[in-house]
């Protein structure tokens, strides 16, 4: 079995930026992912742009030419495929990590679908978008619905529902309008959400100001069929004609995989894994986390911009 410094489980942006840090040092690694290289990247919406500036979603120290002000999904999947090139990770695609456990000899037994590695070091980086937050109500697991988004055209001129009020339901429900669907938004707050980007929100509350995009707010789904959606809105229960449902209602990690290591998570709604600040260390001595899913269902709390540092913490305290 071949025994490394490193694993590093995940083989997005984050990962990638601790790959880096650990060639530096001259670390035996290995990156492990599920799909392909960003896989998370590679399933946004395709003409997806981004919030942060090209330059807050750079690593090592290699610059991200763009020509828009901000880079779209297909700049940036370009970007971190240059990237590899430049640096030539020792990565595996399309292998998935079935469990990574510390055995009484100090080192992390990594068993995936494919292979077993050792190593005396594991870095968890695997984000949060692999599991949607489901509505839990009736009628869910028609084919109609759907949990992610990709492009509009499938939902030219039919009646679309979509549901929620962050930047995917947004985007979503502008680009099926734009090409022709029927959109109506149900939305759980009385407002659209204030993350939303700042060049999206005024546009979709200009829709369903003149009423392109028709929205019931503080109301919820009760029950979808093959052809109707009912709704709970603040007049009352409403039914009205529908052929998809989008339900982007966000995503969560995997917090079982975490638990499943011996990770401890906070006894709140949050699940906030358990980590040093300063070295990233979780409280089983090796093992490291990266990026979003630090913040557990706080998803909103890390991005490529504001976790790219992990990489560098982490690596520093290994190689100390």
């Amino acid at each position: 079995m071949t025994q490394y410094d490193l694993i590093i489980v995940g083989g997005g942006p984050i990962g990638l930026a601790c790959a880096i840090e650990a060639q530096k040092k001259n670390l035996k690694y290995l990156i492990i992912e599920k799909g392909a290289i960003v896989n998370s990247i590679f399933n946004y919406p395709l003409y997806m742009t981004f919030f942060s500036t090209a330059e807050r979603l750079e690593i090592g120290d290699i610059p991200f030419n763009c020509l828009a002000p901000k880079p779209g999904r297909q700049e940036a999947l370009e970007y971190y495929r240059n990237i590899h090139r430049y640096f030539n990770f020792a990565i595996h695609l399309f292998e998935r990590v079935a469990e990574v456990k510390k055995q009484q000899d100090g080192l992390f037994k990594i068993k995936t679908d494919k292979n077993s590695y050792e190593a005396k070091n594991v870095i968890i980086a695997t984000g949060f978008y692999d599991i949607p937050i489901e509505m839990n109500v009736k009628g869910e697991e028609l084919g109609k619905v759907r949990h992610y988004y990709k492009e509009a055209h499938e939902y030219a001129f039919r009646n679309v529902l979509v549901v929620g009020a962050n930047n995917s339901s947004v985007d979503a429900a502008l680009e099926c309008w734009r090409k022709g669907a029927n959109v109506t938004m149900v939305i759980r707050k009385n407002e659209i959400n204030n993350r939303v980007k700042y060049w999206a929100k005024p546009d979709i509350e200009n829709r369903i100001a003149e009423g392109s995009i028709k929205a019931y707010f503080e109301s919820n789904i009760t029950e979808i069929k093959d052809n109707e959606v009912e709704i709970e809105t603040p007049e009352g229960k409403i039914t009205i004609e529908n052929d998809f449902v989008l339900a982007l209602t966000g995503y969560r990690p995997d917090l079982s995989f975490l638990e499943n290591m011996g990770i401890q998570l906070s006894d709140d709604e949050l699940k906030t894994p358990t980590y040093h600040p300063e070295t990233m260390e979780t409280n089983v001595p090796g093992l490291f986390l990266a990026g979003v899913i630090c913040g557990g269902m706080h998803t909103h709390k890390w991005f490529i911009e504001n976790s790219r540092i992990h990489a560098t913490m982490i690596i520093d305290y290994i190689t100390a």
